[in-house]
C-alpha cells in the first residue's frame, strides 16, 4: 500500500521550527566550504560540484530504484564527477561532450521509468547545470563575483520562501505537488532573492541597477520552479526528501534543485549577452 509524503508543517498547529537549528548548523558548513571553492578557483570548483553531482545522481538512483542503486548508476556517477573534473583541463567543449556522452550511457544501461528515459534525462541535466556554474565562475576575478550573484539570488529566495512561508502561512501554492508551500512563501521568496541579487549588482558592478533587479528576480522565480519540480518528483515516488546527508535539509537534490535551474538560466543570459567563453562578463557588464 502506497502512502503519502508525510507533511513538514502541522496546519492545525501552527509553525513548527523544530528544524530550525539543524538547518543553520548546516548553513554554517556548507556557505564557507562553497565559499572557499569560488575564491580558490575553477578546479576547486569543478571538485566541488564533481562530488556534489555524483552524489546527487547516487539520490536519483535510489529514489527511482525504489531505494537500490544499480551498479551501472555507480558508472554513472563516476562520470558525472570525472566529466567536471575536467572542465579546467580541456574547458567547456569537451566538457560538455562528457557529459552529453554519460547522458547517453545513462540512458542506455539504466532502466527506463515508464516510457521516459529519465536517468539519462536527470543525469543530462544534473552535468549540464553543473558545466553552467563552472563556466559562470571560470578564471577570472569577475567569475568570482557572477557565482557569488547566483549564489546570493538563491540562497536568499530559499531561506526567504521558508521563512516567510512558515510564518505567514496561507493560501496553498501547488497543494497537490508540495502541500507545504504557500504563496506567501513564494512571494517572500521573490523579495529577498531579488533584494539579495540586487544588493550584490549593485555593490559589485556599474552595470545599471534596473538590469540586475531583472535578473535577480528572472533567476528567483526560476529556483522556485525548479524546487517546485523536484517536489513533484518526490511527490510521483512518494518520499519526503531525496536522502537525509543534510541535516535541516534532507539530500543534496533537495539543496540544488533550485541552482540547477537558476544557474542554466543565468549561464544562457550570459550567453546571450556576450559569448559561451565570458559568461560572467555577459551576466553582469551592461
Amino acid at each position: 500500500m502506497s502512502k503519502e509524503p508525510q507533511k513538514t508543517l502541522n496546519e492545525n498547529s501552527g509553525p513548527s521550527w523544530n528544524d530550525l537549528g539543524p538547518r543553520l548548523i548546516s548553513a554554517m558548513f556548507l556557505i564557507p566550504i562553497f565559499v572557499a571553492a569560488i575564491v580558490i578557483g575553477q578546479l576547486a570548483v569543478a571538485l566541488l560540484i564533481g562530488a556534489v553531482l555524483a552524489v546527487a545522481y547516487h539520490e536519483w538512483s535510489l529514489m527511482t530504484g525504489g531505494g537500490k542503486v544499480s551498479r551501472f548508476s555507480y558508472f554513472i556517477m563516476g562520470m558525472l564527477a570525472l566529466s567536471s573534473i575536467a572542465y579546467p583541463a580541456v574547458g567547456f567543449w569537451v566538457s560538455l561532450g562528457l557529459f552529453i556522452f554519460t547522458g547517453i550511457l545513462a540512458m542506455l544501461l539504466n532502466d527506463r521509468i515508464g516510457k521516459w528515459p529519465t536517468n539519462g534525462i536527470a543525469a543530462g541535466f544534473l552535468g549540464f547545470s553543473g558545466l553552467c556554474v563552472l563556466a559562470l565562475r571560470g578564471d577570472t576575478n569577475l567569475g568570482i563575483l557572477a557565482a557569488v550573484y547566483l549564489t546570493a539570488v538563491i540562497w536568499l529566495t530559499d531561506s526567504g520562501a521558508f521563512f516567510v512561508g512558515r510564518q505567514l502561512g496561507g493560501k496553498k501554492l501547488a497543494p497537490i505537488i508540495s502541500p507545504s508551500k504557500t504563496w506567501s512563501g513564494a512571494v517572500g521568496g521573490l523579495v529577498f532573492g531579488t533584494l539579495g541579487g540586487t544588493l550584490v549588482w549593485g555593490f559589485g558592478t556599474l552595470s545599471p541597477l534596473w538590469i540586475g533587479i531583472l535578473i535577480s528576480a528572472a533567476i528567483s522565480a526560476s529556483a522556485q520552479i525548479g524546487d517546485l519540480a523536484e517536489s513533484a518528483l518526490k511527490r510521483h515516488f512518494l518520499i519526503k526528501d531525496s536522502g537525509d546527508i543534510i541535516p535541516g535539509h534532507g539530500g543534496v537534490l533537495d539543496r540544488i534543485d533550485s541552482f540547477t535551474v537558476g544557474a542554466v538560466l543565468l549561464y544562457f543570459i550570459g550567453v546571450a549577452h556576450f559569448t559561451s567563453d565570458h559568461v560572467a562578463e555577459g551576466v553582469l557588464l551592461w
